[in-house]
């Protein structure tokens, strides 16, 4: 039968810290938006962020993620020559003009797709990938369901209009987070670009707070009539990174100003803690008919809060964990687990795991630790 003690860790706690008051989020002219903290993430300014919308380009972002992943894993080259199709040549929409029987490598379609959003760059790196873009289509679908995009479906590569292409600002969200996350050399060397050059001709980086703001690294554009003017950004000031989804701005000076606006907003109000560093010690709990007596219990992966500037000070948290522990112990076994408060309420919750494993102990120490625990 399993047992468990809980231990209250009052190390956040100032009592005397005053509750930070925090604005309301401004009012932006848009269909619908989505701010999120791209360490912890947590959400912290959102309207409509369910709401099923269109894309647009903002689909480049799942085309470049599966490119990525085919690069990471051997299975294109950046300077791996790709050819050029009739289709990806006559696309409509933006292009970066690659042309038939002219060479192109998978590093020039990149920056085309990424820099000036070119719907022909994007499928020839589709059908590289897929062998054709309705293949790479179903890719897509199948890397959004590992993402947890649960309200997503991808029916082309460009993000040209179609009734069942579709996401919502959450999804886009956490695929860019995704991106960040998983591709952090791709995404610093390709964009944060301001503009590119291909086949003689020049063409800007339509993300315009690359310009205005130097905090922003990234990230995409997009724009369809019915889609509207689309921004997914990215800003960085010191240890914190924000991820902000606008959607459905009535033009390109709209799409960047309300976005600035979001990014300035959480910013100004709210900070990004890291808590707990991965594997770094909570609890150092107590090993029955182990070679060791003790294993530390730590968090798999780096653990941060999102909160309005001030509240991090009356965090609370408390650890369950299990007990009695006995041998033999897995690296990363569960053993327990942290649930942080402020004010009552839960704002975050994380498995504990076994910092390194823990043999079983010879026949001596397994009989001595048996009465033990019979007399407890």
């Amino acid at each position: 039968m399993r047992l468990f003690y809980t231990a209250l860790t009052f190390f956040f706690v100032f009592v005397n810290s005053a509750m930070a008051q925090v604005p309301p989020p401004p009012a932006l002219a848009v269909k619908a938006y989505l701010l999120q903290d791209f360490n912890s993430g947590n959400d912290i300014a959102s309207y409509e962020k369910d709401a099923r919308i269109e894309p647009a380009s903002l689909t480049k972002i799942m085309t470049a993620y599966i490119v990525f992943d085919a690069l990471q894993k051997g299975h294109l080259k950046l300077d791996q020559v790709i050819p050029v199709s009739e289709k990806a040549w006559k696309v409509e929409g933006s292009k970066m003009f690659i042309e038939p029987n002219k060479p192109v490598t998978v590093d020039e379609l990149l920056h085309g797709m990424i820099i000036q959003s070119g719907n022909d760059a994007t499928i020839a790196l589709a059908e590289a990938v897929g062998g054709d873009e309705a293949v790479f289509a179903q890719m897509m679908n199948q890397q959004a369901a590992k993402l947890g995009l649960t309200h997503s479906h991808f029916m082309n590569a460009t993000g040209l209009p179609d009734q069942e292409h579709y996401t919502t600002a959450a999804d886009l969200a956490k695929l860019a987070t995704a991106l960040i996350r998983d591709f952090p050399l791709e995404y610093r060397r390709l964009y944060s670009v301001k503009e590119y050059t291909y086949n003689k001709i020049t063409q800007p980086n339509r993300n315009r707070l690359l310009w205005l703001d130097a905090n922003v690294d990234g990230m995409k554009t997009g724009h369809t009539e019915t889609a509207g003017y689309c921004l997914i950004s990215s800003s960085k000031r010191d240890s914190t990174r924000l991820v902000s989804v606008v959607l459905g701005a009535a033009n390109e000076a709209m799409r960047a100003s309300e976005s600035q606006k979001l990014l300035n907003y959480g910013f100004q109000f709210y900070e990004s803690t890291l808590v707990y560093k991965a594997n770094q010690t909570v609890h150092t709990l107590r090993v029955y008919k182990g070679q060791e007596r003790t294993v530390p219990a730590a968090l798999a992966k780096d653990f941060y809060l999102s909160l309005p500037k001030g509240d991090y000070a009356r965090v609370r948290a408390t650890s369950t964990t299990q007990q009695p522990l006995i041998a033999p112990i897995k690296a990363g076994q569960p053993v327990g687990k942290i649930i942080f408060t402020l004010d009552g309420k839960t704002i975050g919750q994380q498995t504990l795991v076994a910092a390194h494993a823990v043999e079983q102990g010879g026949f001596f120490s397994r009989i001595a630790d048996s009465v033990r625990l019979m007399l407890q």
